[in-house]
């Protein structure tokens, strides 16, 4: 499983539908709202990296009106207090 946080500037009038957007995409399973730099982070739990590629390259991108610019930051390693694959289901 390739897990990565996706780093999000919008548009600040279309902030509320890109989250309903992200949360459609296959493989976002969190949305925040953020303080600082970004508006957002999207956590993506994915089985591999072309899966997170196509994420990035033909949604984020290209499909949801409002996104001006992300980041993605991918997990080389990860712990967890519960079974990740089983929740997750990659």
């Amino acid at each position: 499983m390739v897990s990565a946080m996706i780093l999000v500037n919008v548009d600040r009038m279309k902030l509320m539908s890109v989250v309903d957007a992200l949360m459609d995409v296959d493989g976002i399973v969190e949305v925040h709202t953020i303080a600082g730099e970004y508006d957002l982070v999207a956590v993506a739990r994915v089985k591999d990296n072309a899966q997170l590629t196509k994420i990035i390259t033909e949604q984020l991108c290209t499909q949801i009106d409002g996104i001006q610019h992300t980041k993605t930051l991918v997990a080389l390693g990860s712990k967890y207090h519960y079974d990740a694959d089983a929740v997750y289901k990659v």
